[in-house]
């Protein structure tokens, strides 16, 4: 069975012991069908509300930036953005290396940088500060003087499934804990709550394994024990 939104709908009508879907009444299925969609794009919804950065929603966004220009709206389906990763791209009829932007607090920009909102001559080259403001947008400091290219990764929000072969960007190995969840959905709307509940543990015990394959990481350590060797002497030091 494909691995997009009709088969998903039809891995639930299964399990129910209900008539499969096929690509020409999809569109206009109604009752427990229309339910069943509901339930999958629940299931993916709630996966991803379970976790802000799962690898499959990570983007890289490169961004023009426009001369005497500070401030820049977040991308439509930003969920959270990575202050971290912001970076110019090097450009040589610009004249520019590729640089690092460091994150600065809010606070610290309005005591210090402010005014290159107001004027331009004021505070202009190459960004070398980006600030989250308290909406939508992030500030650049110096305000840029050029059409740099800005380079910053961010994590998505899952788009809703409507088409028969639409597809989620939940790697297909993980295709099972989706359909839990939708069997969550579907006990629920046929108010089955021991088989709700039944469901909704294998669908949380789904998530945790997810979590724990591709969230969980075993942080690298590195050792400045300094070594002596037998004679006493400081291993590496020619001591």
């Amino acid at each position: 069975m494909a691995y997009d939104f009709i088969g998903l709908v039809n891995d639930v009508n299964r399990r129910l012991n209900e008539v499969e879907l096929t690509s020409a009444n999809f569109a206009s299925a109604t009752g427990f069908y229309s339910q069943a969609k509901d339930a999958v794009n629940a299931s993916i919804r709630y996966i991803n509300q379970s976790e802000y950065n799962w690898p499959f929603n990570h983007t890289e966004q490169t961004t023009t930036l426009v001369a005497n220009t500070s401030r820049y709206a977040y991308p439509t389906d930003a969920k959270v953005i990575n202050f971290q990763s912001f970076r110019i791209k090097e450009d040589t009829t610009l004249g520019n290396a590729t640089t690092r932007v460091k994150e600065l607090a809010y606070e610290e920009y309005l005591d210090k940088y402010v005014a290159q909102e107001y004027n331009n001559s004021t505070n202009q080259g190459v960004p070398i500060y980006v600030v989250q403001a308290p909406d939508l947008e992030f500030i650049l400091s110096p305000e840029p003087d050029k059409a740099y290219v800005l380079v910053y990764e961010y994590y998505t929000f899952p788009t809703t499934l409507s088409a028969a072969t639409d597809t989620t960007n939940i790697p297909e190995r993980f295709r099972h804990v989706i359909v839990d969840g939708a069997m969550y959905e579907a006990y629920m709307f046929r108010s089955n709550l021991q088989a709700a509940g039944l469901a909704k543990s294998k669908f949380d015990e789904g998530i945790k394994h997810m979590r724990s394959q591709l969230i969980n990481r075993t942080p690298y350590m590195r050792s400045y024990m300094i070594r002596r060797n037998t004679t006493g002497a400081v291993a590496g030091f020619g001591i």
